[in-house]
């Protein structure tokens, strides 16, 4: 069973917005067996959706559009399937009191007559009804193919997939099972990955493909399958997930489907009934905000600081001016001065710091551009490392982010 997505928006070819509908999309038809053959994005133009549906039509069993449903006189989503269903518009007075409703609930603006125009929709479409916002979703039916378009808001878009587009379509179609597996490794390179486990790799069932997914400073190795059967696929996949973590035990951190590093790291605090505080410099408050986006997180983060100047390192954590001018601030005095008074500072059991030159220029170091040092403190000890994450600035963030937490889980 395959799908297509199309995407229909000027904003989305230009780079102003993200086309996160795909995303969501993707991830969401895959717990149910249905693959995305393609995802196309398309002008605001009537000729350019219409060649997109004819050619989806033709690659998928399912075809989702999601945008240019809005009142304004660019959104022709509307026009343009009914031109190519060979259909009309009419007025459902069950969307057009939906559409009074919400003007009346949620906002102090008059109901305008191209508000109203909302309601139309062709007859040929099932309405799919829209409770979080004024345009309807429509399901149509062609040469045994499912046409949904949806409104372009993404929430409004996820709560028509999830409450009556899925349900739907596992009505009407009998789907694969699909599974995915996905084993996150840090500290190795891809290419190093790849030689190492080679012949297991080598060895997998036909039904099962193995994808590299590298990213600065770690590596996910996906394994995916497709079946009829939903238990032959989940004990293959469980039996090579122990095949394989053997040869990876040095380098593995958990899976994806569970949890993120950051978040393993706090079950590992959590469970110890420990606590972790965090003094950044080169990497700017990233580590921290990984840390808080996790519902939680109060039970072992204390806080941090992002002491990004050399003065903030003087007067915040109490940084020695000498060993600065000594050793440089990005250096090892400096960074394990910071773990150390950072743990101090919050009362903490462990305390990290980063610590380096992200570049494009060198700043108040001499250090060479990408140069990071990472220190981690507890109450008896504190260490460092040197890294050097070469350029451009980005890079060296993310590399220095993802290595502090390799070394993180390492000593918890």
């Amino acid at each position: 069973m395959q799908a297509e997505i199309i995407t229909i928006g000027d904003e989305i070819l230009i780079g102003q917005i993200v086309d996160t509908n795909s995303a969501f999309l993707g991830k969401e038809f895959n717990k149910y067996g249905i693959s995305i053959y393609q995802i196309t994005s398309v002008q605001d133009d009537k000729a350019h959706i219409l060649k997109a549906l004819k050619e989806a039509e033709e690659n998928a069993d399912i075809i989702i559009i999601t945008g240019g449903l809005g009142p304004t006189k660019d959104d022709i989503t509307k026009h343009t399937i009914c031109e190519y269903f060979n259909d009309t518009l009419i007025e459902d007075k069950a969307v057009l009191a939906n559409v009074e409703q919400i003007f009346l609930k949620y906002s102090s603006a008059p109901l305008l007559e191209v508000n109203k125009q909302q309601a139309l929709v062709p007859t040929k479409a099932e309405v799919l009804m829209n409770h979080n916002g004024t345009a309807p979703g429509m399901w149509l039916e062609n040469n045994g193919k499912v046409f949904v378009s949806l409104p372009g808001v993404p929430f409004e878009m996820k709560a028509l997939i999830t409450e009556q587009v899925i349900p739907k379509l596992r009505a009407k179609f009998k789907f694969p099972y699909i599974m995915h597996k996905t084993i996150l490794t840090y500290g190795l390179g891809e290419s190093a990955l790849a030689e190492r486990i080679e012949a297991w790799e080598d060895n997998l069932p036909n039904f099962i493909k193995l994808a590299y997914l590298p990213s600065l400073g770690r590596v996910r190795l996906r394994l995916s399958g497709k079946a009829t059967e939903k238990s032959i696929l989940e004990n293959e996949i469980q039996k090579q997930v122990k095949l394989l973590l053997p040869q990876i035990e040095d380098v593995f951190v958990g899976y994806e489907e569970d949890d993120s590093i950051e978040m393993i790291i706090g079950k590992q605090l959590t469970a110890k009934g420990k606590t972790l505080a965090v003094a950044e410099s080169c990497t700017g408050g990233r580590i921290a905000k990984s840390f808080t986006e996790n519902a939680g997180a109060s039970a072992y983060f204390k806080g941090s600081v992002v002491t990004y100047a050399t003065e903030s390192k003087v007067k915040i954590l109490n940084v020695s001016e000498k060993d600065i001018k000594d050793h440089s601030v990005v250096s090892k005095e400096v960074a394990e001065t910071m773990a150390k008074n950072v743990r101090t500072l919050f009362n903490s059991d462990y305390g990290i710091s980063t610590t380096g030159n992200a570049g494009p220029d060198k700043g108040d170091s001499d250090a060479e551009v990408g140069t990071v040092w990472i220190a981690i403190a507890t109450k008896d000890n504190v260490y460092s490392e040197v890294f050097n994450f070469g350029t451009p600035r980005e890079k060296v963030i993310v590399r220095a982010t993802n290595k502090a937490f390799e070394l993180l889980k390492k000593e918890i």
